[in-house]
């Protein structure tokens, strides 16, 4: 291996550039090449780092010897990573790895043939407030989880930026799917594996919604664990006056209050003080370091979510949007 990790970027947008931004200050990283199916967003990523860009991942990877590679891109825009598996390029993947569970699970047995080292883009998990969390609950589990995003009607902006393809559900898979799925990992990081999942949501009352809104103003989503837990996870793009993230985990003798994009949180235990617990400035710097010494050291145990994990998120996803398609509970 060589002193720099070599990488690439599937995906050329405002969050490869996000990452790429971080990574270019490290002294073991090199930024070699973008692509994107938008090529300007390429050019212009390219441009800003040195680096080169390609149209495609298969001319990007026949073109470039690359040590990792970002996959940054939408969930309806997956596939690419089989190219990366079949060359044997460890590869980090941003939330929620896909809109189709098959494919997900497809790339999921892929990674495990090639032992490949991978990483998900669930930073909360390296989260102080998180990892203490987890502890506390192992000797007092979790019983009920509250939380969700409520945020208001999406304005998009002119040109192929994030709203293009985040108010579709046949490209972002909803809200639930694409941005509550934060909240849908960390309630499993948390409280472990879910076995059930029934939903509702709500459409046709977002009257300020753009033209090609066709997502779920709002939604609810209640989910059994195996330990026994229950949560209810909410979302909503329609709420114009009052909005934000929410976590609030119950358990017999302590409750923990996440609160904010940051997850800071307040932990109560019973007949003890408060503690706080102050979310990190950059988390993102926090899981890119992780991913690069994982690789560069080829010790997966570095990673908090695997790709093979981050699957096991977005199918409470899928089911939730099955769920609200037919009113019916879905086992997982």
């Amino acid at each position: 291996m060589p002193k720099k990790l070599r990488i690439g970027f599937v995906g050329s947008g405002g969050t490869a550039n996000n990452h790429a931004n971080r990574l270019a200050k490290r002294d073991d990283v090199k930024i070699e090449a973008f692509c994107d199916v938008l090529y300007p967003l390429a050019q212009k990523a390219a441009e800003t780092f040195s680096a080169r860009a390609f149209r495609s991942a298969e001319k990007m990877f026949d073109a470039v010897e690359l040590d990792a590679v970002y996959f940054c891109l939408p969930p309806c825009a997956h596939g690419d990573e089989f190219l990366a598996i079949e060359r044997g390029i460890p590869f980090f993947i941003e939330k929620p790895v896909n809109l189709k569970l098959d494919q997900a699970q497809a790339i999921a047995r892929a990674v495990a043939r090639k032992r490949l080292i991978t990483s998900v883009g669930y930073m909360n998990r390296y989260r102080k407030s998180a990892q203490t969390v987890r502890k506390m609950l192992a000797g007092d589990p979790a019983i009920l989880v509250l939380g969700g995003w409520i945020g208001g009607t999406p304005r998009p902006a002119p040109g192929p930026g994030i709203w293009s393809w985040w108010i579709q559900k046949k490209k972002s898979g909803g809200q639930f799917l694409e941005q509550v799925t934060h909240t849908v990992d960390m309630a499993r990081f948390l409280c472990g594996e879910a076995v059930s999942v029934h939903a509702f949501g709500a459409r046709g009352m977002n009257k300020i919604a753009p033209k090609n809104y066709d997502i779920e103003d709002a939604s609810v989503v209640n989910i059994k664990f195996k330990s026994g837990a229950v949560a209810n996870l909410h979302a909503a793009c329609s709420s114009n006056a009052s909005g934000g993230i929410t976590l609030n985990v119950h358990a017999n003798q302590m409750a923990a209050l996440f609160t904010g994009w940051e997850h800071s949180v307040r932990i109560l235990q019973r007949g003890k003080d408060p503690v706080e617990i102050t979310g990190e400035p950059d988390i993102f710097e926090i899981e890119n370091d992780a991913f690069v010494k994982a690789v560069l050291r080829k010790n997966p145990s570095l990673i908090q979510s695997p790709y093979a994990d981050g699957v096991k998120t977005v199918a409470i996803s899928v089911a939730a949007n099955e769920s609200m398609k037919t009113g019916k509970p879905v086992a997982l």
